[in-house]
């Protein structure tokens, strides 16, 4: 995992964060912090909590309780402050198909009142980067996927937030976009105090980019920290980050017998 960096606030608090929706609690008394030069990721099956977390974090659950700070505003009460200080890239999101790349860029740069030319700049940079560069004046609605995710995570780096949120930042991507895309994160946290909060999965992606992991589970968290505190919680050296969440999730018995009834098959 890699190692955090810089002083300053912290990016993101959370402390006691409930969401619910009817009578179910999706996220129950979640307390994190995301400290700069930090990429902390939330790991969590499906139905965890990870989404209500990030929209909570980003002011699309006004009615979630608790206290949530990005650098100490709160999204639900001061949102053009907090929402200016972060960007964000959804799960499912939805776009404007009949824009291109670059009319899409060119609105979301004049919705944050950025500089024509400097936002201009910068979204071609990280275009090539990611080679999607050729693809900037075709309609979103005739791209791939993975294309759509690249275009929206150039929006959120538009202006260089001091928070940077994603969930399931690298689904739809190949072997060398998620590469690029891990590197870029690495470096993007480690400058000016920045953080970012990534939701996933996949314990690949947790073990190799994030600095610390929070393990979700029916909206609990069950552990958090560094691959090597994780360890010494399971009391295990050499165990993986699967076999970490597993174990912290009591799911690693109901894992074995559903193999051995595998096993057991005609």
């Amino acid at each position: 995992m890699a190692a955090p960096g810089g002083e300053g606030p912290p990016p993101l608090e959370l402390e006691g964060l409930v969401v619910r929706y009817g009578a179910r609690e999706a996220v129950q008394g979640l307390s994190l912090t995301v400290r700069p030069g930090e990429i902390y990721g939330l790991l969590g099956s499906n139905g965890a909590g990870k989404t209500s977390t990030i929209k909570s974090v980003v002011g699309l659950l006004p009615s979630a309780l608790g206290t949530i700070r990005v650098f100490g505003h709160d999204p639900r009460t001061d949102g053009v402050e907090a929402k200016s200080r972060l960007g964000y890239v959804a799960e499912s999101p939805l776009l404007y198909d009949a824009l291109t790349p670059r009319e899409f860029i060119e609105f979301v740069a004049n919705i944050r009142h950025l500089a024509p030319e400097s936002a201009s700049h910068r979204a071609l940079a990280f275009a090539q980067a990611l080679q999607v560069e050729k693809e900037l004046d075709r309609p979103l609605g005739t791209l791939s996927q993975g294309t759509r995710q690249k275009v929206l995570l150039i929006t959120a780096l538009l202006h260089s937030p001091g928070l940077l949120v994603l969930d399931e930042p690298l689904s739809h991507l190949d072997p060398r976009s998620i590469r690029i895309i891990r590197e870029l994160l690495v470096r993007y946290a480690s400058e000016q105090n920045r953080g970012v909060l990534l939701s996933t999965h996949t314990m690949e992606v947790a073990e190799r980019l994030c600095t610390r992991v929070g393990i979700l589970d029916g909206g609990l968290l069950r552990g958090e920290g560094t691959l090597a505190e994780l360890r010494r919680a399971v009391a295990r050296g050499d165990a993986s980050l699967e076999e970490i969440f597993l174990s912290l999730t009591r799911e690693d018995e109901a894992v074995r017998a559903a193999v051995a009834t595998l096993g057991e098959a005609p």
